[in-house]
């Protein structure tokens, strides 16, 4: 399957190019980190665009420079080489255009979940009321589940609690691109799914451009429009990309049940053990 022909595909409608389409553009990228032995290159020559409102997860082994990456689109890494804009626009530093998820949610302990969200809401949204700022932060908090929890401190609340904080705060700064590293790595798998359908049906109603990195096969494919696959470091690049031709809204049942998921499933493992 080759990665040409699946951008080609996302970018032209009858046949004519549309960059306005493309959200994000990340092109000849390169991270070098100098060592006492000489540079360690861990990702050179990396091309890829993602469209405006796709749903795009990447996975690869562990050392692959994914969260380099990812931590480069934020702007909180330095690019050592090449280009990441943002609708045309180059990514210098971080920005309200992108919203990050991390692994850890890393709140305020001694805010409530409230404030931890309102923190972004307020600096975004500053010509708002107060009164507009914190119903933006109550309608996010709503959405994950926490309509209880306003005023609970960071402290108080568990992992899973925390990362839904994490969730609400970033979509309620209303990014262009959501970035998410392994948002659910750390959590139960009964948790972790009931974030996944959380996160994506918040998701389907904003449409969101969303990058997300995981290691789970299976939360891959549940998500994505398209799964980019990265080859190992160092010297990263984009080895493949799979295209995920499900309807969406989709639900876990449909998805499981559809006659492409072993074959989606078989692709990636194939890859990634390769």
């Amino acid at each position: 399957m080759s990665t040409e022909t699946t951008i080609d595909k996302s970018m032209t409608e009858n046949g004519i190019f549309y960059p306005s389409k493309v959200m994000l553009d990340l092109s000849k990228l390169k991270k070098v980190y100098p060592t006492p032995k000489g540079d360690y290159v861990v990702l050179e020559d990396l091309d890829l665009q993602i469209m405006k409102e796709e749903f795009v997860t990447i996975i690869g082994h562990s050392g692959c420079g994914k969260t380099t990456m990812l931590s480069m689109i934020a702007g909180l890494n330095p690019i050592s080489g090449g280009n990441i804009a943002v609708l045309g626009n180059p990514v210098k530093g971080p920005g309200p255009d992108r919203g990050v998820i991390f692994q850890s949610p890393s709140l305020m302990p001694w805010m409530t979940a409230l404030q931890n969200v309102m923190l972004g809401v307020n600096k975004v949204f500053s010509h708002a009321t107060k009164l507009q700022r914190k119903d933006i932060a109550k309608y996010y908090l709503q959405k994950v589940g926490l309509e209880g929890a306003f005023d609970k401190k960071a402290s108080e609340l568990s992992q899973g609690m925390q990362q839904r904080v994490g969730i609400a705060r970033a979509f309620a700064i209303k990014p262009k691109v959501l970035l998410l590293d392994e948002p659910f790595g750390m959590l139960d798998s009964l948790t972790r799914g009931e974030l996944q359908d959380i996160l994506i049906e918040i998701w389907n109603k904003e449409k969101i451009t969303a990058v997300m990195i995981t290691h789970d096969v299976d939360e891959a494919i549940f998500l994505a429009d398209r799964v980019v696959m990265m080859t190992s470091g160092p010297s990263a690049k984009i080895g493949d990309i799979l295209n995920i031709d499900f309807e969406r809204p989709r639900t876990r049942k449909s998805v499981l049940e559809h006659n492409d998921y072993y074959t989606y499933r078989k692709h990636l493992i194939d890859f990634l053990e390769h």
